[in-house]
């Protein structure tokens, strides 16, 4: 499994937003919130959730997490 290429920890911290203000706005862990920012997958509900909090919309997903079309059918 690659890890995943996002700004979140970038983005938070030029938010001037701790972890657990991001993870509190987002309803998920902090450790959630620390994996995200060191690359690591997560679910696509997860993610949505991260772009609302930090203040994007879902159209400009793309500016957080970078893995815009993947095809995930692909065997």
């Amino acid at each position: 499994m690659a890890a995943s290429a996002n700004r979140v920890r970038k983005i938070r911290e030029a938010k001037m937003m701790s972890k657990a203000e991001l993870a509190r706005k987002a309803d998920v862990t902090v450790q959630t919130i620390h994996r995200i920012e060191n690359g690591n997958e997560c679910r696509m509900d997860t993610k949505r959730k991260i772009i609302l909090a930090l203040g994007f919309d879902l159209a400009n997903r793309t500016r957080v997490f970078d893995e815009e079309e993947e095809d995930t059918t692909a065997s």
